[in-house]
């Protein structure tokens, strides 16, 4: 007798268990990678106009439609990594890797989160739809080829980053700061090469290629290459904070206060590359850190009393 057709998983005595194919699916779509598309919110809050309704809600939507699209993404890589990531220490257990996700319902994944991701885009305004097409074929050709390519991969990695930018920009309809891309570009950079110096970690320690490209980098090369990226973020970001531009747009001269959250998130992201060498993964490190959570926050609120409240009359 042909044995049925089985749309997904097989699990142990080939029973079908719904709760933990949904499991495996959350972890495929990877929800706390989503962390990062907050960026989408940081051209409306920069621009002192986070408290307006209409474009808040069309900022949410962006981020919404962006995350469908990044998970989309995210299972692409996870399919065309499976082999690479079934000898890592850690990325062995990702859904696909281990075998408890078959292909079939990958594929079906994928396909449904990138079309609803795209649908939704399209609603709110063609550019937003054009760099969501934008960032999904730079992901393919990522995922396909310059991802072996050594400085081409952790440029693109940074790139991916601005287009967050330019998703929340374009569907807020308020103009993009340079040193905004600047700075976010260059932190992407300095966090796109602590990920590329864990790969290598372990490459050393267990004398297995997570990816093709550690060969064109060395632990030598991208320890220089981080202290370089991270005072540079740290030099624009004061510079930027105390430019004449930002002290006329903000009628404020005590932004660059803000730059002591700056370095000690900085300095502490690189004691845990290098001291707790475990840096690989920075939307983890962030979520597990108390320390770089409370720097952030206080990074944050820095930013919501200078701009927003410090001018607010309370009338009793």
């Amino acid at each position: 007798m042909q044995e049925p057709f089985r749309f997904g998983v097989d699990y142990e005595n080939d029973s079908w268990n719904v709760v933990f194919v949904l499991k495996d699916v959350m972890v495929l779509v990877r929800p706390y990678q989503y962390v990062k598309n907050l960026l989408i919110f940081f051209p409306l809050f920069f621009s002192l106009k986070m408290f307006q309704p209409e474009l808040f809600i069309r900022a949410c939507i962006a981020f919404c439609s962006f995350c469908l699209v990044a998970s989309s993404v995210y299972i692409l890589n996870d399919w065309m990594d499976r082999f690479a990531d079934a000898g890592h220490p850690e990325k062995c257990f990702r859904p696909i890797a281990s075998g408890r996700i078959k292909s079939t319902l990958a594929f079906f994944v994928f396909l449904l989160f990138l079309m609803l991701g795209l649908m939704t885009a399209l609603q709110i305004s063609p550019p937003v739809f054009a760099l969501m097409i934008g960032y999904f074929v730079l992901n393919v050709a990522y995922s396909f080829k310059l991802k072996h390519l050594p400085i081409i991969d952790i440029f693109l990695i940074s790139v991916f980053f601005v287009i967050r930018l330019f998703v929340g920009a374009g569907a807020t309809g308020v103009v993009l700061s340079t040193w905004i891309m600047l700075m976010t570009f260059l932190l992407a950079l300095f966090l796109s090469l602590a990920k590329r110096r864990d790969d290598v970690l372990v490459y050393v320690k267990t004398n297995h290629k997570v990816r093709k490209v550690v060969d064109g980098y060395s632990l030598r090369f991208l320890e220089t290459s981080m202290f370089v990226s991270a005072s540079i973020v740290v030099v624009t970001y004061v510079l930027w904070s105390v430019s004449p531009e930002v002290t006329i747009k903000y009628s404020n001269s005590n932004v660059y206060l803000t730059s002591v959250f700056v370095v000690i998130g900085v300095l502490r992201y690189l004691r845990i590359s290098f001291v707790e060498e475990s840096g690989g993964c920075p939307t983890s490190v962030l979520l597990r850190d108390i320390f770089l959570q409370l720097t952030l926050l206080g990074w944050i609120g820095s930013f919501v009393w200078l701009l927003y409240l410090r001018n607010i009359k309370i009338v009793f």
